[in-house]
This record gives structure tokens, C-alpha cells and sequence, in this order.
């Protein structure tokens, strides 16, 4: 189950895991909200995200696939509905990924509108939140030997100080700490909790982030990077897609960098 699924790195990957033979709920709004001032993923988005999935499942012969599901993820009955619907589609959830989230700002923390700020704090946190409360619980009915996986993309605004972008920083900082409490918590139950920090990646919340400071596009910020350019959605879905694997076993608790070098 991906959140965020309709575009930017949350499409990108459920077209890595569909690739890898998963059978993706992938999960999305897919509609505007008022409190955030740019066009959020749209239904058609989706399904695009799906069709894309389906040609590289198809391109790899994995037998992968992706349904779509509309929901927000501030609703925590919404998601419980969608993790229930894996689980009677499919026998079981063996992946919750939160990559769903919002960015707003622009102006000091202290002159934010409140419902601004509160949109990012509820989704970029408070979505991570609501999937760990619907999902953990299902990751952990599988039987044992078990070896679930909870995942969410939080940000190397997690550990840097971004002005004019305060709760954005404070929502990402929080679901590095929820990561960590959870692989604590989970501990040897096989079930692992593991987050990325995305660096500049070349998504349509990097062009509002270019907006809010009043530059002239998003590859403006691909010189801040010691890579010299800007992420590919793609860069963060292949590892989100190991993360995932088995292979990813010993690792718990980690907030990886896939950030280009940013936060050297």
C-alpha cells in the first residue's frame, strides 16, 4: 500500500514495486485542498500512476500489479477501509508506504496562515501517523515468520533549518522520530520500520518550493546539491523498492539519504 500514489515520488514507486512483482494498492486523494496553494495529483493522475505501473509490471514479466484507491490520508477511517481492502483482496498487507505530502510557506512561521500550516502538519505527519495506526496492526497478522515492512519518505529538511518553510521542517523531523520509536517498538517481531530523506527531486511540490522562494524554477535548486542536479522520483523509488525486499532485513529504525549529497 503506497499513499501519495497519483505522481512524483509516490508514482514512481508504485511503478518500482509493480515492476518487482508487488500487487500495489496505491492510494491518493487525487483531488485539490483548499488550505494548499497549488494543484494537487487529480484523478486522471492516478490513473496514470496505475497505467504506468501496469506497462512496467507487463515490461518485466513480474506479474505485478496496482488497483487505485481515492482517499485522504487525514481520514484514519479511510485508510483502515483501504488496508482492509488489501487484506481481503490479497491475503495480507506486507508493505505500508507513506509517501503522500504537502508543502506550504513562504513567509516566516509566525505569519503562515494557521490552516496552511496545519494542512502540511496533518498530512506530511499526521497521514505518516494515521498509516502506521491502520497498517502496523495488519503487517503484524501475518504469520511468522513475518517480514512486513513500514516505510515513509520524510526529507533532508528533516535535519536542516529551511526559512519560510517551518512546519514543512517540523512535519519531516517528526516522521524521522516516529520511524525510529517504531522500529523500537516493533522490535523483533520481523516487522522493520525504515524512512528516506529525499533531497531536491524533480516533483511538482520542488516547483511550488521554487515559487515560495521566488526563483525561476525547480532546477534552480539542483546547484545546492554537491551532485550538481536534481533527483529523479525514480532515484527515491528504487530505494523505497529495496527498503521493501527482503533483502532490506537487517536494516531498522534508518533514515536514509537519497538526497544527492545535500546534507554533507
Amino acid at each position: 500500500m503506497v499513499t501519495g500514489a497519483a505522481r512524483g515520488i509516490g508514482a514512481a514507486t508504485v511503478r518500482a514495486l509493480a515492476a518487482d512483482g508487488w500487487r500495489v494498492l496505491a492510494v491518493d486523494l487525487a483531488a485539490d485542498d483548499p488550505a494548499v496553494p497549488y494543484p494537487l495529483a487529480t484523478e486522471a493522475d492516478l490513473a496514470a500512476a496505475i497505467s504506468d505501473a501496469s506497462q512496467a509490471a507487463e515490461a518485466s514479466g513480474s506479474g505485478g500489479e496496482a488497483l487505485a484507491c481515492r482517499a485522504d490520508v487525514r481520514d484514519a477511517g479511510a485508510l483502515a477501509a483501504a488496508v482492509a481492502d488489501a487484506e481481503a483482496r490479497w491475503g495480507g498487507l506486507d508493505a505500508a508506504i507513506g509517501c503522500a505530502g504537502v508543502i506550504a510557506g513562504g513567509r516566516p512561521q509566525w505569519e503562515v496562515p494557521p490552516d496552511r500550516e496545519k494542512a502540511v502538519l496533518d498530512i506530511d505527519l499526521g497521514g505518516v501517523l494515521n498509516l502506521a495506526r491502520a497498517a502496523v496492526p495488519a503487517l503484524l497478522r501475518r504469520p511468522e515468520p513475518r517480514s512486513g515492512r513500514f516505510l515513509a519518505v520524510a526529507s533532508a529538511a528533516a535535519t536542516r533549518g529551511l526559512p519560510m518553510l517551518a512546519a514543512y521542517c517540523a512535519a519531516k523531523a517528526g516522521v524521522a522520530g516516529l520511524i525510529r520509536a517504531l522500529a523500537v517498538e516493533l522490535g523483533p517481531t520481523g516487522v522493520t520500520a525504515n524512512a528516506v530523506n529525499p533531497g531536491s527531486t524533480a516533483t511538482a511540490m520542488l516547483t511550488e518550493s521554487a515559487r515560495l522562494y521566488d526563483l525561476a524554477g525547480a532546477q534552480d535548486f539542483g546547484s545546492t546539491q554537491p551532485a550538481g542536479r536534481l533527483l529523479e522520483p525514480d532515484e527515491i523509488a528504487a530505494v523505497l523498492a529495496f527498503l521493501a525486499s527482503p533483502a532490506s532485513s537487517g536494516i531498522t529504525g534508518a533514515v536514509v539519504p537519497v538526497d544527492g549529497g545535500l546534507a554533507l
